[in-house]
């Protein structure tokens, strides 16, 4: 397997550099094969070619079977013109990775509900409320005058249907139930677009069952009753925002992973920014990358039918899970003491104990 590794900005080459270290301690572990080439993006190819996105890495993007897509600092970047390309979007609407899935379950020792979670949202990932994406040409947001602003939202049949049978596809290996969300109460031609798609794939999924929720309504009942949700479907904007609420319900927004997934190509990418502030200084957890990674192997496994790959994600994941039950073998963003190399160094102990086992 081919992957193509874009650390990005601020802490991202630090959390990207832990990441590839329990990669190849699976690799070697479970002889994946496991092949990585890493390019510039971001402030780092800003400085020298220009571009915070180089031409060279959208053409390496098709070749390879997977990307792992480090943090970027895009509030910091020039405008477009200037070379500042939000790496994280145009990879998003370019290559159609339609969907960003967000798997979100608590830890004992890290959530602060009464009752468990476990859930993924299924946030769509190109159109939106996102005027930086959903226009062919231009942006989406603009101000006629100095005192008016306007943004606009673009949902389309297309874009609604293919996540929601992204969402019923993963339902139907869970716990078989899909929340639609949605603020059709107030906009409703938009909204009411999104859910006729997604009222038409459930339609091919009988065996699924299909609710529909007010965005505000969810965002109360991920508090209340979070043991109600299996998987939450969703545009992007709202998926975006419960997604963060999500995790950080379920123990911290630094203990997630995600994925940007189409139907032909993966982008593995942390659910949480590049936290400038602190890079440099080897203190961040990468929790959340390791376990994006992971998700691009199952991924990838699961579409070539590669057992080997399934397997190594899965022994990533609960090595994680054994390094951060431990509180010695914790990041000191969670309560422990550990720095960025030596999480991973735990994380990779506890990955050779149990590939030996199994």
């Amino acid at each position: 397997m081919k992957i193509l590794v874009l650390p990005g900005d601020g802490i991202g080459p630090e959390i990207t550099r832990a990441t590839l270290e329990v990669l190849r301690s699976a690799d070697a572990a479970l002889a994946l094969g496991l092949e990585f080439e890493t390019r510039e993006i971001g402030l780092a190819s800003l400085a020298t070619q220009g571009t915070t996105l180089p031409s060279e890495v959208l053409t390496r993007i098709p070749e390879a079977d997977g990307v792992i897509l480090g943090p970027v600092s895009h509030y910091e970047y020039p405008p477009r013109e200037q070379g500042g390309i939000n790496p994280s979007a145009e990879l998003r609407v370019r290559f159609e990775l339609y969907a960003n899935l967000r798997p979100c379950r608590s830890r004992a020792d890290f959530s602060i509900l009464r009752k468990p979670m476990d859930l993924v949202i299924v946030r769509e990932n190109t159109e939106g409320f996102y005027s930086d994406r959903n226009m062919y040409a231009g942006s989406g947001e603009f101000m006629p005058d100095a005192d008016s602003a306007f943004s606009i939202r673009k949902i389309t049949a297309k874009g609604s249907s293919r996540v929601a049978r992204a969402a019923f596809l993963l339902a139907r290996g869970r716990r078989r139930k899909v929340s639609a969300v949605h603020k059709a109460n107030v906009v409703k031609l938009s909204d009411g677009l999104f859910l006729r798609e997604v009222r038409k794939v459930a339609q091919e999924f009988p065996d699924v069952e299909l609710e529909e929720l007010i965005v505000d309504a969810t965002a109360a009942l991920l508090i209340r009753t979070p043991e109600r949700f299996d998987v939450i479907v969703t545009t992007n904007m709202f998926g975006d925002i419960l997604s963060d609420e999500a995790a950080e319900l379920s123990g911290s927004l630094g203990l997630g992973g995600s994925i940007n997934a189409g139907d032909d190509r993966c982008v593995a990418q942390a659910q949480h920014g590049s936290a400038p502030d602190i890079a440099g200084r080897k203190v961040a957890n990468p929790t959340s990358l390791i376990l994006s990674a992971a998700m691009l192997l199952n991924w990838r496994g699961q579409r070539c039918a590669n057992p080997k790959l399934v397997a190594a994600a899965t022994l990533v994941e609960r090595a994680v899970e054994q390094t951060l039950e431990n509180p010695h073998t914790r990041t000191r963003d969670i309560g422990g003491t550990l720095d960025t190399d030596a999480f991973a160094d735990a994380v990779i102990a506890a990955l050779r104990q149990k590939g030996a086992r199994s």
